[in-house]
């Protein structure tokens, strides 16, 4: 079995003395249990019974007493649930992350390098950072290279914006990648230049390439490194399983190595990034599955389009603050066409980012020309984010069979710049969760970390609510797209286990699934709505070990 390799053995040790092996049966009681079932509903329970790792039974508290040689384990009476699933993150770049200079929520470039400046201070080399929204700015227009040499400019920095769609770097960058007045941005990439031409220092999607190839690409220790430093985290938030949207080589390698050792930190869905050069030599080495469904590793992540807030969105018609600009697509529909062709003869699902009206409009056309030439319509795929859609394209996607791979939590992070950036009219198939799942489509939802902060309570509250933390706005935006309790339960479970074909292995706690589950410190069916976001994970288990424990 998996080892427990980010908890303390010697905590576990003395929590369970009698809990060695899963291969006994295990008993967790006086639980206030729920959980989503496969063919609907709710079903609740206080006890759940563990053999080998799966779920044997769950009911009340005298279930305990047909099973007198278990291991019994007290749940104190708190609330235990499925563990979560986050269909869409980046796990080794939230692993970076927690090693960069974060600079989440500033409210100014002087926050920003006054924050640089200390950061500068105990690091070598180049400094990467990432977070940075010009939207909650006073002055909402793109920062400056000016701005970073200000405090740093003997060496390069890069600052990714927070939704990785745009970096922001000081001359020194600029420098060494050789930038000036005379550089065109690739296809699919835009280099914001100042009145005379010159470069700012900001780059947006495919344009960032012209500074990232300079840096050193990471080591594998490096990747497994942020693998754990992700995984701790990820554990202590109750996320057992989770989505990876996009890796390249070295980390594919990095990944089934860790596999076959038996120590990775949790379920982890591993895309294929369609930009590595290493794709086809990827595809050809086949899909990949561990026996315990560790590591799954069968899709391929496509890039359509940018990011809503740099306006690298690709829109049908004009950004509504940005006069004649529709944003990027990133790959034309034949290139598409082409990527979703090979995916599909290698038997790869291909999971496609799709943000604004326009990408989604031609992801859609991509994959029904492909489909009627090729096939693949049954592998499961995917668009990823589908945020901004036309009521028209929203009923293809169920005759498609194309999964909405969607994240709460970007609606409540994104209503206030969508508002600025689109009209009413392009809003109308905006973030249409309770739209797509009244059509039959399955959702499977997720956070997008590290561009998003993880918590998966956060964006339960936020599809359950569309307000933000302080209850804004009222009633919730655009509210005729909220979820119920449980139907963001079931997005953030099976619906995620669906979308990777695991359905029948996570999920939900019912018979013969693995033992993956959370206990919580509030209801989530019964407390008030606002104190969802507010809950706290006691502990969490994947396949009946326990992986974490709140101190």
């Amino acid at each position: 079995m998996q080892l427990k390799k980010l908890f303390n053995p010697l905590l576990l040790a003395g929590l369970f003395a009698s809990c060695t092996s899963i291969a006994q049966t295990q008993v967790i009681y006086n639980a206030n249990g729920y959980t989503p079932l496969y063919q609907g509903g709710i079903h609740t329970f206080s006890t759940l019974v563990i053999k080998n790792g799966k779920v044997v039974k769950t009911g009340d508290d005298t279930l305990k007493n047909t099973f007198p040689d278990a291991t019994l384990i007290d749940a104190k009476g708190n609330t235990l649930l499925p563990g979560l699933i986050d269909a869409h993150g980046h796990v080794i770049g939230l692993g970076d992350n927690l090693s960069q200079l974060d600079v989440r929520g500033a409210k100014s470039v002087e926050e920003i390098t006054a924050k640089l400046e200390q950061f500068a201070k105990n690091k070598q080399g180049w400094l990467l950072g990432r977070g940075w929204n010009q939207e909650l700015w006073s002055n909402t227009r793109f920062p400056t290279a000016k701005d970073l040499d200000k405090v740093v400019n003997d060496r390069p920095v890069v600052l990714s914006r927070v939704d990785s769609h745009a970096i922001w770097v000081n001359s020194k960058a600029l420098e060494l990648a050789g930038i000036t007045a005379a550089t065109q941005a690739p296809d699919g990439g835009e280099i914001i230049k100042d009145e005379f031409g010159n470069p700012t220092g900001i780059f947006i999607d495919k344009a960032e390439s012209l500074i990232t190839q300079h840096m050193s690409a990471p080591s594998k220790q490096a990747i497994s490194d942020s693998l754990d430093a992700a995984g701790a985290h990820l554990l202590s938030l109750g996320i057992t399983s989770t989505h990876d949207a996009g890796i390249d080589k070295t980390t594919w390698e990095v990944y089934k190595a860790r596999s076959e050792q038996g120590d990775l930190p949790l379920r982890i869905v591993a895309m294929l990034s369609a930009a590595s050069p290493d794709l086809e030599y990827m595809l050809k080495a086949g899909r990949y599955q561990d026996a315990e469904s560790f590591m799954s590793i069968r899709s391929v992540k496509v890039y359509a389009d940018g990011a809503l807030g740099s306006r690298g969105a690709a829109l049908i018609d004009d950004y509504a603050d940005r006069k004649n600009h529709h944003g990027l697509m990133l790959e034309t529909q034949a290139k598409l066409e082409e990527l979703f062709t090979l995916s599909f003869k290698n038997g790869f699902s291909a999971n496609t980012h799709a943000i604004g009206d326009k990408a989604n409009k031609v992801v859609l056309d991509a994959y029904q020309n492909v489909f009627k030439q090729t096939g693949g319509m049954l592998l499961r795929n995917r668009i990823e984010h589908a945020q901004i859609v036309t009521p028209d394209d929203i009923p293809r996607f169920k005759a498609l069979k194309i999964i909405p791979s969607m994240q709460p939590v970007h609606a409540t992070s994104d209503m206030h710049m969508a508002e600025q950036r689109l009209t009413d009219d392009q809003l109308q198939g905006a973030y249409a969760w309770q739209t797509f799942l009244q059509q039959g489509s399955v959702i499977a939802a997720g956070s997008d970390y590290p561009v998003e902060l993880a918590n998966p309570f956060d964006g339960l509250y936020s599809a359950i609510t569309r307000m933000d933390h302080n209850k804004l706005p009222e009633n919730g935006w655009r509210a005729a797209e909220v979820l119920s309790r449980e139907q963001a339960l079931r997005a953030f479970t099976l619906g995620g286990a669906y979308a990777a074909h695991q359905e029948f292995k996570i999920g939900s706690l019912e018979n013969s699934k693995w033992a993956d589950f959370i206990l919580v410190d509030k209801d989530y069916f019964k407390v008030p709505v606002d104190e969802i976001y507010k809950t706290q994970v006691l502990q969490t288990w994947i396949a009946g070990e326990l992986r974490f424990k709140k101190e």
